[in-house]
Formats: structure tokens, sequence, C-alpha cells
């Protein structure tokens, strides 16, 4: 991987990077199934979810994310043998604002911004991230969902629309580094776009996918991160070396 420092834009993902959408998403799941009378954890739930969500987001690139979820979660009802009922599926289209975010995410985002310009790349609508960034409070030059391009990653279009809005950013592909958790959502295309990428892998210390389908493609990452706080210390590595600063000063 290059030096950190050689990078002008970040682009992120949104969830499963930034904000949990395993805990916000399994804050749904788990009184439906006890509702169902189903003995199934939350790994057990998020994994017939994440297959189910794929799909969905393949089959209807236009639709809106909360219809999406609602969808997805009537899939995974239909695979489990048990009813999602209309309220239920709306609960979870309508949960995306109250995902949480990581804990770390807020202060990693407002240290990077000091470095970079900072770009979302991001499965969502854009009233679920305007939701999400209450708690952020990230200061991004760019935001490209998939209402903005009509499409629902691993899709090419978000990367399409990254690349045409790095020369406003005075930056070319070369100098951006795409930081993601889901192999399938992200490095895949990451990949199959020549673009640089990290990988932020917040299940490092849980086995199994989640709420992320196995990966469909061939797909690459310059470093592996367990945090976003790890990344933006890395980071902070980075450019105190080459402004020649121990690694203990202030500034």
């Amino acid at each position: 991987m290059r030096d950190l420092t050689e990078y002008r834009v970040l682009s992120f993902d949104v969830y499963g990077t930034l904000i949990d959408w395993e805990s916000g998403i399994a804050a749904v799941l788990r009184p439906w199934a006890q509702e169902q009378g189903l003995a199934l954890d939350d790994d057990q739930l998020l994994v017939a979810y994440a297959d189910a969500e794929a799909e969905v987001a393949r089959t209807r690139p236009t639709a809106p994310y909360p219809d999406v979820l609602a969808a997805a979660f009537r899939a995974v009802g239909e695979s489990l043998g048990r009813p999602v009922s209309p309220e239920w599926a709306t609960r979870l289209g309508e949960s995306v604002p109250s995902w949480p975010a990581f804990p770390d995410s807020r202060d990693a985002l407002a240290a990077l911004a000091r470095r970079y310009h900072l770009v979302i790349v991001s499965n969502v609508h854009r009233a679920g991230f305007a939701g999400s960034n209450t708690q952020l409070q990230g200061d991004f030059a760019a935001v490209i969902t998939a209402e903005d391009v009509g499409a629902y990653k691993p899709a090419d279009n978000h990367f399409e629309a990254l690349k045409r809005a790095l020369p406003g950013l005075g930056a070319t592909p070369e100098q951006l580094l795409h930081v993601a958790q889901s192999l399938f959502h992200d490095h895949v295309p990451a990949r199959r776009h020549g673009l640089d990428s990290v990988w932020i892998n917040r299940r490092h210390d849980r086995p199994g996918w989640g709420a992320t389908p196995q990966p469909g493609g061939e797909f690459s990452y310059g470093a592996e991160y367990p945090s976003m706080e790890a990344f933006a210390a890395a980071v902070d590595a980075a450019f105190r070396a080459r402004e020649g600063l121990s690694p203990e000063a202030s500034g």
C-alpha cells in the first residue's frame, strides 16, 4: 500500500463502517423473531437478512432504501416460514436514522477531515444519511447515495459517480482511498475500478459475515484495521513521520 500521506480524498461506506447497522437491524429483527417463536440469535437473523437485502437491492435498484429494507424483511420471513406484517416491515424501513454510530466514528472523521476531503459513498437514501449524520457530525465534501445514482453497491454506479466528483476536489483516482467494511459491497467494486482501499474489519473479533454477504468477486485492500480509531491513528502516525514529528508530539 502507498504512503497514507499521498492521498487527498477518502471515500467512505457508511453502514457497517461508520454506523453499526447490524445492531440497528437486529434491534428490529430480534423482537419480531421472539414474537414468532423463533429460537434464533442475532447472527443467525443477520445471515438470513444479508442475502435477502442483497437480492432486493440487485433486482430493485431504483427503489428507495426504506422499501428495500421492508422487502428484505418480508423475504426473511418467507425464508423462515413466518409472516412479517406491514407494521414490522415499516418499522425496519424507517429505522435507519436510529441505527447507532460506532463509538469511534465521530472523532475519527473529525481527525481525518483535517488531512483529507471526505466523501460518502453509501447504499442509502438522502434522508436516511442525513439522520445518521446527526450522530457522525461529519464534514463531507460530497455525498453519493443510492438515491442519487439509481443503484445499490456492488453495482458500478456509486464508483462511477465518485470518479466524476474527483476533479472538483482537485484529485485524481490515484489520490483516492476507499475506506469500507464490506468486502461484498465495496472492496469488490473498488478493485474493479482500480481504486485503492482499506478494510475496516469491524467483525474482526467475531466469526462469520453478519449482515454482509460473502464477497462474490475478486477483492483486494491495501491494509486492514479493526476500527476507525485504528485507521485514524495510522494516518496521524504517517503524517507525523512525514513532518518529522515524534508520535508523542502534539498538534
